[in-house]
């Protein structure tokens, strides 16, 4: 008892005064009841002398509270390890990689060309954030022990221990291996199968106690497609369909024997076996509101009941927390085995704890401005932090925000470079995000949400950030050193220094160019490629930095007349005027959004001066027709998940795209702007990826269809889908029976041309069958979604069934076309034409398995088969967001081309090639169509300054 709480009596050296009962002569009858109540007293008194002592256990194991001394031995170990704060591991100082494995030989990696990753010694803050000191570096690397043991000039190979390999570079760039901060690899497996899907547990709304390592499959095929393009460590998250979706695991991309491991486990896989860190994903936003939101049954419906969710869950945790302290502070102080309870657990709250207490790295996805500060104000009420909000598209509009976040230290943003307008939350969104928060002090990190984008193709984001004016080793860094430091791994991974993990990339071509693939890829060491495939590709060009590149013009100016200087080179179909090996720059003069001279322009050019229209003075101008975008649901839809916005499902009606083409959209917009000035669109059947009925095709830049030349063709093609999709229609069940209807819809097409002296009713004009017979008699293509070369050899087959009923020939053209190369002669004697879409296929779905994912793993894509078999081959695009990337997928294809593709083939990839394969006119430069670059347009450093897409005007940038 406290003594100053009256409990115990003041000591004091003078006697008291004798009591009452000394006094006073007791009386008989109060005698015996003393007496009485003493042989009670005594009687409780030996009995308490026979009880153990407080601080000793009943019978050795048992407290006297009745608890076993050995758990509460243990609930105080973990009192201790419930208050550690991890450290970021080391890396210098280590003499072995924890993820060695022994009998693995050193390597010698000579002659590379090196990217260390940070500036050179004595580069201030200031400098290196403005890119001062970052260089490439001539040097040899040597790997022993899982290390990076040096990075040197000219290492002897007779310095090195016996038996060491060596690895020539060939002065070709070296890094650090890329980190993809946002994947679902292994738990979102490729092909998508139900069986498989492991990425979100949707049984509650807060689950932060399940583990994404619990669903990872090793053998995830994808898991090797991305090691392939330089992916060496992922973080794999849950999915983002709850608002706490659990814990996260970072896993490197070496998996089993085949790739040097011992054996093929997800444990085996993890970046840091001793697990320093953990981390938990979480979301904000549309995502949980329309997965759990049930009106007056279940929540959350709105973000306010989001906010509640969290801080519900946080307050559970809190307690918990506040309850396992209590008891370790208690058991501190009076000794454990005084305790009268065991210490506080709760496995549902136990990660959340470790969270709140300093132990987990959180990664939040989070797009809009009310999402993220909502959730900033929980990091400051509850006292955590948050390493990076993932999505975050509007981060860049709200740096203060993320500025106020708990500790101290302001997330990072873990984006995409231009995907967009998928939902509602994503509707804002700029592909200069990253240069904007670079700009305010913040960190970009490009990231690929696996499977949405194809992570073996992430570094192309970090790419294209530098293409939207990021610097460029900030845009390195975004897929290096800064997921490595937002990680927790900053002393391990990102960097080629001595004591990083000897995680490596040796790349053909400079790392952020259009198309660069690994020549090979190490992971702690280990080469992962016995005999990579290797693209035929001329000796690198490394990026010079251009500070003009990061000037960023959102708007452009409209003139009807312009006159453009240095252009170098002309790769549109116009003729050149004084065209000569010797020139060394052309002149363009526009008059009235029309081209009325390119090439040696002399008297033009001074004539137009003398008119005092503007000039335009280009660095390494590039002159182009403009691109076309086909597949995707552009003119249709405005955001792709809201109903409202989207001309709908035409599954069971065979419908016009010109009967409900909307225009002025941002995604038209931004298809203009990146010099898509045309498009061919279809109804979808079942989405964006689906087609069913007849395409338009119109200018991206009309305001409103009814405008001047806005369409240019009412009616290009008769679209079908012969996908997994098509048996959701009524009557085909099954993919037989879609094939079988369209084959019988085909020969009635036939049957009713024999008929010539039918008329066709009026109210039948825009009818499926009158399009079938303009399809049948060869005057309209029949354009056929489909991936699957089984089903593609089945349609082979139909056309030519029809074919000898009809007695014409049909003009067949396949869209999608991931497994085509597989029956690229036949098509090629067919005459059948692809639209490639994607043009990279990744195998998402199951009709796309046996897709090629290009070097080091197989010789070449669809798009290089088909080429070299002689089929008419095009670029389509599966989704809106991509038509800003359009040239740049032309430029991929040309880069891996082997040089079987000349720049301007590459170019007809998204322009005449796609006309050629469906016999329609296209609108040309004489029609006032065209693009100029500063840049070739096949390259990452390429800038739009100049589009005119057929409207009498010219957009200067």
């Amino acid at each position: 008892m406290d003594e100053k709480g009256g409990g115990l009596p003041p000591y004091s050296a003078v006697a008291p005064p004798p009591p009452a009962w000394k006094r006073k002569k007791m009386r008989r009858s109060r005698g015996l009841k003393f007496l009485a109540v003493a042989c009670m007293g005594f009687i409780a008194y030996a009995q308490w002398k026979q009880l153990p002592s407080r601080s000793e256990p009943a019978h050795g194991n048992v407290t006297v509270h009745g608890l076993s001394v050995s758990r509460l031995h243990d609930d105080l170990a973990t009192c201790s390890k419930l208050r550690q704060k991890p450290q970021d591991p080391i890396g210098e100082g280590r003499e072995k990689n924890a993820r060695y494995i022994d009998g693995h030989a050193p390597t010698l990696i000579k002659n590379a060309t090196v990217w260390v990753g940070e500036p050179a010694k004595g580069t201030s803050a200031a400098d290196a954030r403005k890119g001062k000191g970052y260089s490439w570096i001539k040097a040899d690397v040597y790997l022993e022990y899982g290390l990076i043991k040096k990075v040197e000039a000219d290492i002897a190979a007779s310095s090195l221990p016996k038996g060491t390999h060596v690895f020539d570079a060939k002065s070709r760039p070296l890094t650090a291996g890329i980190i993809d901060m946002h994947s679902h690899a292994g738990v979102d497996s490729l092909p998508s199968l139900d069986g498989n899907e492991d990425t979100n547990e949707l049984s509650a709304d807060i689950t932060p106690f399940v583990r994404s390592i619990d669903g990872i499959q090793p053998n995830d095929h994808q898991i090797q497609v991305i090691k392939s393009g330089g992916v060496t460590t992922s973080l794999v998250l849950p999915g983002s369909g709850n608002n706490m979706g659990g814990e996260a695991f970072a896993i490197k991309l070496a998996v089993g024997k085949p790739d040097g491991r011992n054996e093929t486990s997800a444990a085996d896989m993890l970046a840091d076996p001793e697990r320093n860190w953990r981390f938990m994903k979480m979301a904000c936003g549309e995502n949980a509101k329309r997965v759990y939101g049930r009106v007056g049954t279940q929540g959350p419906t709105s973000r306010m009941g989001e906010s509640w969710e969290f801080r519900h869950a946080f307050e559970q945790a809190s307690k918990l927390v506040r309850d396992q302290d209590d008891w370790c502070d208690a058991a501190a102080a009076v000794g454990v085995q005084n305790m009268k309870g065991y210490l506080p657990q709760e496995l549902k709250w136990e990660s959340l704890g470790a969270l709140l207490r300093g132990q987990i790295h959180l990664n939040t996805h989070c797009y809009t401005i009310p999402d993220l500060e909502a959730f900033v104000d929980h990091t400051n009420e509850f006292k955590f932090k948050v390493r990076a909000f993932h999505h975050a598209h509007q981060t860049y509009l709200v740096p203060e925000i993320l500025k106020r976040a708990y500790g101290g230290d302001t997330p990072a943003s873990a984006i995409f470079a231009d995907n967009m307008y998928y939902k509602a939350e994503s509707y804002v969104g700029s592909e200069f995000a990253g240069k904007y928060l670079w700009d305010n002090d913040l960190t970009p990190i490009y990231v690929s949400d696996n499977p949405v984008l194809n992570a073996q193709h992430v570094l192309f984001e970090a790419a294209k950030g530098h293409k939207y004016g990021l610097p460029y080793h900030a845009a390195l860094a975004s897929v290096t050193t800064a997921p490595a430091e937002r990680l927790g791994f900053g002393n391990r991974l990102g960097k080629i220094k001595p004591g990083f993990d000897a995680d490596v990339v040796v790349w053909d071509s400079d790392p952020l160019e259009v198309g660069a693939t690994p020549v090979q890829v190490w992971i702690d060491g280990t080469a992962q490629y016995e005999h990579p495939i290797e693209l035929n590709k001329p000796a690198p060009k490394l990026i010079f930095p251009d500070e003009s590149t990061a000037t960023i013009v959102e708007e452009p100016v409209e003139m009807n007349s312009v006159i453009f200087t240095g252009i170098t080179k002309v790769l549109g179909d116009v003729d050149v005027k004084g065209e000569s090996k010797d020139a060394k720059s052309y002149s363009a003069i526009i008059r009235n959004g029309k081209v009325t001279c390119v090439g040696i322009c002399t008297d033009e050019v001074r004539m137009a001066t003398t008119a005092k229209i503007p000039v335009v003075e280009l660095k390494d101008g590039h002159f182009t027709g403009s691109f076309t975008v086909l597949g995707s649901q552009i003119g249709l839809n405005a955001i792709d998940a809201e109903d409202s916005t989207d001309n709908g499902d035409n599954v069971n009606v065979f419908t016009r795209a010109e009967d409900a083409l909307a225009l002025d959209t941002k995604k038209l917009q931004a298809a203009y702007k990146y010099g898509v000035t045309k498009a061919i669109t279809a109804p979808k059947f079942t989405d964006g990826k689906t087609h069913h009925g007849t395409s338009v095709g119109f200018l991206t830049g009309a305001t409103n269809s009814l405008a001047k030349g806005a369409i240019f063709a009412s009616d290009v093609a008769v679209h079908y889908s012969l996908d997994p999709n098509a048996k959701e229609a009524e009557g085909t069940p099954s993919l037989s029976a879609a094939v079988g209807a369209l084959r019988r819809k085909l020969l009635q097409a036939a049957t009713k041309l024999k008929k010539s002296n039918e008329t066709i009713d009026p109210a039948d004009l825009y009818s499926e069958s009158t399009f079938l017979q303009k399809v049948v008699n060869g005057t309209l293509p029949l354009v056929l979604t489909i991936h699957n070369a089984d089903i593609i050899a089945a349609v082979l087959r139909v056309k030519k069934d029809v074919e000898a009923v009809s007695g014409s020939k049909i003009h067949l053209a396949i869209f999608g076309g991931a497994e085509s190369h597989l029956v690229a002669d036949d098509l090629a004697d067919a005459n059948v034409g692809v639209i490639l879409a994607p043009l990279q296929s990744y195998a998402t779905s199951w009709d796309q398995r046996r897709a090629l994912s290009g070097a080091p793993l197989t010789n070449g894509t669809a798009i290089d088969v088909l080429i070299e078999a002689g089929v008419t081959t095009a670029i389509g695009l599966e989704e809106d967001w991509l038509v800003r990337d359009l040239g740049l997928l032309a430029g991929i294809a040309y880069a891996n081309s082997g040089g079987k593709l000349s720049e301007k083939g590459a170019l007809g990839l998204v322009s005449g090639n796609v006309y050629k394969i469906l016999g329609t006119k296209e609108p040309k430069v004489k029609d006032g169509h065209f693009v100029v670059f500063e840049g070739n347009p096949l390259r990452i450093q390429s800038r739009v300054k100049a589009v005119a897409g057929g409207l009498g005007v010219v957009s200067v940038f």
